[in-house]
């Protein structure tokens, strides 16, 4: 059973999951409310499907969770989430502590991880080693038509598959080449749409992005997430406010550096 990655008991088991699995995982997602985009989970699973770890109780699946690894320099948990029925019993906390040891393990050493989580619960991630970042908004928009005019020209705003992909590759690594000012990207959900991850240089231009992303959730919600650090994005579309979490990233050997968030960065998660 090693390569299965068992823990705990015959009763209680830690393991990778299956696709099935994870389809599983997403309906309990949506139910608790998350709106998970409707092809996220594939996407991440063709990338890295040794980052969905299943917790089983019985050989029932009663939790699960994300660990995803960025070529080992950068690792990050989230999808976190445990049956109601089965919460309050200490599972959730044994699933979450072997989720960051199995990432950890995935990293390099001294290798960042950064999670979502809740306000309420930032003393249980301070002892796992976490420590505050920033703080995510997320808004909500109906968008009944084009919500802005332009401010960069029609034809400055191609599809991003016709971008080389190594330009798109550098612009991720805040490699500046002249050529590609920022993307995005829109995600349909069970609700609407979501948009993420949205770059750009400047206002400007994340600006004329949001516009041309948002024309496809035309006669439904839109949400756009950001760090709470930044601002300018939530007049596009007049969106509100409607949840917020917070980022943290792990404390293990001493406080960083404190994070500020570049000027051209816009959220995403599953």
């Amino acid at each position: 059973m090693k390569d299965e990655g068992l823990t705990m008991t015959k009763e209680f088991g830690i393991r990778n999951m299956t696709h099935s699995e994870v389809d599983e995982l997403v309906g309990w997602a949506a139910q608790e409310g998350w709106n998970p985009g409707l092809d996220d989970a594939d996407l991440f699973w063709a990338t890295d499907p040794d980052a969905f770890i299943a917790a089983k109780l019985a050989g029932e699946l009663i939790g699960g969770g994300a660990i995803t690894s960025y070529q080992g320099e950068f690792g990050f948990m989230g999808f976190f989430i445990v049956r109601p029925e089965f919460r309050g019993k200490g599972l959730g906390n044994i699933l979450w502590h072997s989720l960051r040891e199995r990432l950890l393990a995935r990293l390099r050493p001294g290798a960042s991880i950064g999670l979502d989580g809740a306000f309420a619960m930032q003393d249980y991630y301070a002892k796992g080693g976490f420590v505050f970042s920033h703080r995510n908004i997320r808004f909500r928009a109906e968008i009944p038509k084009r919500p802005i005019t332009p401010t960069v020209d029609n034809e400055d705003i191609v599809p991003l598959a016709e971008v080389p992909f190594d330009q798109v590759l550098a612009y991720d690594r805040c490699r500046r080449d002249g050529n590609l000012s920022g993307y995005g990207v829109v995600r349909r959900c069970g609700q609407g749409h979501k948009i993420g991850p949205l770059f750009a240089d400047d206002a400007q231009t994340a600006y004329a992005l949001y516009g041309h992303l948002a024309e496809r959730a035309a006669g439904g919600p839109l949400v756009p997430r950001r760090p709470g650090e930044q601002s300018g994005c939530a007049r596009a579309g007049t969106p509100t406010p409607d949840g917020r979490s917070l980022r943290l990233c792990p404390d293990v050997s001493g406080p960083g550096p404190e994070y500020r968030p570049p000027a051209h960065l816009w959220h995403h998660h599953l």
